[in-house]
């Protein structure tokens, strides 16, 4: 192992999401035997919004920005789902992500369906003020397009809290009144839930501990190896460390990774990364490649950051025994099949990420009864609707002899078939 990329298949490939996501709607119903008018209503978005953004920046003039939101079903209710900053983002990628949101709050019987949202920037090159004044921008545009009970936006890549407030704020001036509802992941002052910065990694923790106990696995004594460490994936590797004993042995994040046999500490880890930019030349550690993560002989990986990175390239290569999906996307449908086969159980994302949403969910709730939760009650609720869905997907994956994300999908679009045939839809 090395600082330079060994001779290996690449480790991220560059496929069309969205695509991805009708040929898993296409498995999903032969799998179900759904009629062809139900087919093609899951497999294409209901509503989509492309806007033009104008910003005064900072040097006097005014630049054009580029925005999306795509609410992909709402047969269960309003729709739910992040807004990303992104320099590289697509309408197809936003399709994707909001067709995995309407999976997701399906397979957690939560009563909303599935958006996204994204604007093509890059946040590193704004100042506070052009940052503000864009949140604010993409809000102006987009507002009769969502509300509390119609379509609630949160943060996502490169969005945080403030953000989230900023368009709160947008949306409410707009209005005429406070509408703390038609945004979560806001801070805690005006209408945010405790648990929310966490919740993404908790509910994969919850996830992992369930797979873990129906294959017999000790978290005590596993290994686990993250590819992506940022927030979702630094609050896996505490979890899994300090609540359940599981010996982190390697993260990595753009730059490369970082190896140790003997485990990593989480906390000093994140430490040096926010103090040198990357996980990288961490002391005592060993240098590695993205692709060397992936394939490291660990008990469970975790791909927590970018779409693809599992592939019928490296899919062989594998050795994990349970592949947890934080991030969106990370596994192509070629690689389901080879890992299947070797008897690897994959997590799939909009099981195992589905955390952020819930505790969202959640947070619509307190706002809507201005009624807050304790933080032990959000954890509880978070882990007994994570567990529920596991075990769902599970019996579902007996019952119809397939992957884990293969049951995911049936459990999900069956629930949302049966509510377009009880609505009148089909």
């Amino acid at each position: 192992m090395g600082n330079q990329e060994p001779t290996l298949p690449a480790w991220h490939v560059l496929e069309n999401s969205f695509e991805i996501v009708q040929q898993q709607c296409e498995s999903c119903a032969m799998l179900l035997a759904l009629p062809d008018n139900i087919y093609e209503l899951i497999r294409n978005p209901m509503r989509e919004l492309q806007v033009s953004i104008p910003v005064k920046m900072d040097n006097g003039k005014i630049k054009v920005f580029k925005g999306f939101r795509v609410q992909y079903n709402d047969v269960l209710g309003p729709t739910k789902g992040g807004i990303r900053f992104h320099p590289d983002e697509t309408i197809d990628t936003i399709r994707a992500l909001a067709a995995w949101m309407t999976w997701k709050c399906s397979l957690l019987e939560l009563p909303l369906g599935g958006a996204k949202g994204g604007v093509i920037c890059n946040p590193s090159e704004l100042s506070q003020g052009e940052l503000e004044r864009l949140s604010r921008g993409y809000v102006e545009r987009i507002w009769n397009f969502i509300g509390p009970d119609r379509d609630i936006p949160a943060p996502d890549v490169y969005t945080n809290p403030q953000i989230m407030a900023w368009m709160m704020d947008e949306y409410s001036r707009i209005a005429g009144k406070n509408q703390f509802g038609v945004i979560t992941g806001k801070p805690l002052y005006i209408g945010g839930s405790v648990g929310r910065n966490t919740a993404t990694a908790r509910g994969g923790i919850y996830i992992i501990v369930e797979a873990a106990k129906t294959a017999g696995m000790d978290l005590h004594q596993s290994t686990l190896a993250i590819q992506g460490y940022g927030n979702a994936g630094f609050h896996l590797a505490y979890l899994a460390n300090d609540i359940f004993g599981c010996n982190v042995v390697a993260v990595s994040d753009q730059r490369g990774g970082i190896y140790n046999k003997k485990g990593l500490d989480p906390t000093a880890v994140f430490e040096h990364k926010r103090r040198n930019g990357s996980v990288v030349d961490y002391p005592g550690a060993e240098n590695i490649t993205n692709s060397e993560l992936l394939t490291l002989n660990v008990d469970i990986l975790c791909p927590s950051a970018l779409e693809n990175v599992i592939n019928k390239h490296n899919a062989g290569m594998i050795k994990a025994k349970i592949i947890a999906e934080l991030a969106n996307g990370p596994t192509t449908p070629e690689a389901d099949a080879i890992l299947f086969d070797r008897g690897i159980q994959v997590l799939p994302d909009f099981l195992c990420n589905a955390g952020g949403v819930t505790v969202s969910y959640f947070e619509m709730i307190q706002n809507f009864n201005m009624l807050y939760w304790e933080e032990g009650e959000v954890f509880e609720r978070l882990r007994k609707k994570m567990a529920y869905a596991y075990h769902s997907v599970l019996n579902a994956s007996e019952k119809y002899h397939v992957d884990m994300r293969k049951a995911a999908y049936s459990v999900a679009v069956q629930r949302i078939a049966d509510a377009m045939v009880l609505r009148g839809w089909v």
